[in-house]
């Protein structure tokens, strides 16, 4: 599974940082990935103590609670002015977004080792938190500028019907030999996986994860697991039910699998029948999507969700909701995907304009 994957990454992480790094890891009740991101900025963090020469330590795993508790808010400064000029794997700056990331997995490092540790004597490890002086960067795009740039990369009214039409019927007129077979062999399942995603908004991670117990057509729902770990019912589109029902019919003879798998989705890997990886599902929403001429990832997927249910019900609460959100911060996005209000009310102001340029003329 998606989460054995990340466990094992985890532990890889743990065994290089010191204990206290563990104990923080153990308190926590993140998901999966949200923990091994927070391990891999702290080892990041400690990677750059030891080349800035602020600690002796010979390795990540020797750094001293006392180096913690001495850190000035100047040398968190120069950390996050050294995050702000690296180059990412697609060979751009960090982003305000990706340097927050690092800033929260500090700041929830060090509440853990100033408020929530419990050492011998029944107190934290240390009382100064010098994270307390950093504030997060703040994003250079509005939200009406990432609205607009979401909303070029969504798949909102027909065209994610065309998406699937073109999959199912077009797509293969592109392929060799060799690629008809192997997308024929996981065409339904492919069809289904997208379907899912557009008709529920569940995270590519909540889908992979999905066992076949969990999907009950008839009543157009899903089990999931969210983030941290909290059980969730999904309702399900009606529209999408056919694609699904299409994999279910195949899948036993398709793949073959063990009487007691468990996996709703599954996927060939070197002659083996394994539940289906993340990964994969992004590989072919982007090979599909590409070749339809609209590239996009899964995440977009389930912001076309986000913003048709919106723009339906204009209740911010049940759009968190169906996303498995715990408050409406995130979903203030989609309240500007659908910029047709600004545009009517410029129309307005520009007739008004008009008129009164009439009168006085």
């Amino acid at each position: 599974m998606e989460e054995q994957k990340y466990l094992k990454l985890i532990d890889n992480e743990l065994s290089k940082l010191p204990d206290y790094v563990h104990e923080f890891y153990l308190s926590n009740h993140h998901s999966v990935t949200t923990a091994y991101q927070y391990l891999t900025e702290i080892r990041r963090f400690f990677d750059w103590l030891r080349s800035s020469k602020i600690t002796d330590a010979k390795t990540n795993k020797d750094i001293s609670l006392t180096t913690l508790e001495q850190l000035r808010r100047n040398d968190i400064m120069l950390y996050i002015d050294f995050l702000e000029h690296q180059v990412n794997k697609q060979g751009k700056l960090n982003t305000p977004t990706t340097i927050n990331r690092s800033i929260n997995a500090l700041r929830s490092l060090y509440h853990y080792l100033t408020v929530v540790a419990d050492n011998n004597d029944g107190e934290p490890y240390f009382y100064r938190n010098v994270m307390l002086k950093i504030q997060s960067l703040k994003s250079t795009e509005t939200l009406n500028y990432r609205a607009h740039q979401i909303e070029a990369h969504m798949l909102t009214g027909d065209l994610k019907y065309q998406f699937l039409d073109y999959i199912e019927k077009d797509y293969v007129k592109s392929l060799n030999n060799y690629g008809k077979h192997y997308f024929e062999q996981n065409k339904e399942r492919d069809l289904a996986i997208i379907a899912l995603l557009l008709a529920t908004g569940i995270r590519v991670s909540e889908c992979a994860n999905s066992n076949l117990n969990q999907l009950n057509i008839k009543a157009a729902n899903l089990d999931v697991m969210r983030k941290g770990g909290q059980k969730d019912t999904v309702p399900i589109a009606q529209w999408a039910l056919p694609y699904l029902s299409d994999y279910l019919e195949i899948r036993k003879n398709r793949y073959q699998p063990e009487e007691n798998e468990k996996a709703l989705f599954l996927a060939r890997t070197r002659g083996k029948i394994n539940r289906i990886a993340s990964n994969s599902i992004e590989n072919f929403v982007g090979k599909y999507s590409k070749a339809f001429g609209h590239p996009l990832t899964p995440h977009k997927l389930r912001h076309t969700l986000a913003s048709e249910l919106y723009a339906v019900t204009k209740d911010q609460v049940l759009v968190a909701q169906q996303l498995g959100q715990k408050g409406t911060s995130a979903t203030d996005l989609y309240t500007h995907v659908d910029q047709n209000k600004q545009r009517e009310a410029l129309a307005t102001v520009t007739e008004n304009y008009e008129k009164s340029k009439d009168r006085l003329s």
